[in-house]
């Protein structure tokens, strides 16, 4: 089952990363930053009022637990990793190629994989060392074909910026980990639908900050703000795949190290609409680097499993 409920929300991440790239084609990203985080607020407010007031049923898919600062710290650190991650993730998409970008993500896998190994002491087996070779030896073939459309990954700032973003989604996939494990296994055993609705309301919070300290200043010598029904589908396939990957990771014998490789599956929804909606370039050379991560990956389950 929670096999399932992965391969289901690597396919809402790359329809998200779809509605993402169109909305922020010449757009403001903060607005539609902070848009994103105000929806998905909308979408789980309910849900916290309605399990506070009694309207939600204890133990029920979309109960919230009432939980105190205690338990309120923790969410409130994944949210600044998250929207650190997004803030630089949303600012590489709108100047990349969606076909670049996708690929990047992908390696997100081998970054947690590194991060258990250094944090958590974990040692990696043959197969996975295969597959942080293949997901390094992709990026090195993507840097030759970004080198064609002019993006020379050295020196280019938005390519750090996606770089960076992953880093982050990695750290914050290797922090959902400790949050839902429990305490016996040296976790903090949070409720999903807890992190989840909570950590979309801190976003907003400090998105709104940023909107009007930031972009609302200096709105009129920026990119200009327009409005775009992507902006909504953003928060709804987000909200619908987050919501699908933390249901599976509440079940029992669900593995984060392989529900994290199936999600950035993702990756072949968004070449796919890169290329035939948006029309980028190079197609050829950059289907062999995706091969390249997506053989990366089999490595890694194989190892994982």
């Amino acid at each position: 089952m929670w096999l399932l409920l992965a391969f289901t929300s690597a396919a809402l991440l790359g329809f998200y990363d779809v509605f993402k790239k169109e909305s922020l084609r010449d757009n403001a990203v903060i607005p539609v930053l902070f848009l994103n985080t105000l929806v998905c607020s909308l979408l789980f407010l309910p849900l916290i009022l309605g399990s506070a007031w009694g309207w939600i049923g204890e133990g029920g898919m979309f109960y919230v637990p009432q939980t105190g600062w205690e338990a309120q710290k923790y969410i409130l650190l994944k949210s600044c990793i998250v929207l650190a991650s997004w803030i630089f993730g949303y600012f590489g998409m709108k100047h990349l190629p969606l076909t670049i970008v996708g690929p990047i993500n992908a390696t997100r896998p081998v970054m947690v994989l590194v991060g258990a190994l250094l944090v958590f002491g974990e040692r990696l087996n043959g197969y996975q060392w295969v597959g942080v070779a293949l997901a390094v030896l992709s990026f090195f073939m993507l840097s030759r074909s970004g080198k064609k459309e002019g993006i020379d990954f050295k020196h280019d700032r938005w390519i750090y910026f996606v770089v960076l973003a992953s880093l982050l989604g990695a750290v914050s996939g290797l922090y959902d980990k400790y949050l839902m494990a429990s305490p016996e296994n040296g976790g903090v055993g949070l409720d999903r639908m807890v992190v989840q609705s909570y950590y979309n309301l801190y976003q907003l919070g400090m998105m709104g900050l940023m909107l009007m300290l930031l972009w609302w200043p200096k709105r009129k010598q920026a990119t200009p703000f327009r409005w775009d029904w992507c902006i909504v589908l953003i928060s709804l396939f987000l909200s619908a795949a987050d919501f699908v990957y933390f249901y599976a990771l509440s079940l029992d014998g669900a593995m984060i190290s392989i529900v994290s490789m199936i999600r950035r599956g993702s990756v072949v929804v968004s070449f796919l609409f890169g290329a035939m909606l948006f029309r980028e370039k190079n197609l050829r050379s950059k289907v062999v680097d995706l091969l390249l991560v997506l053989l990366g990956m089999v490595f890694l389950y194989l190892g994982s499993r």
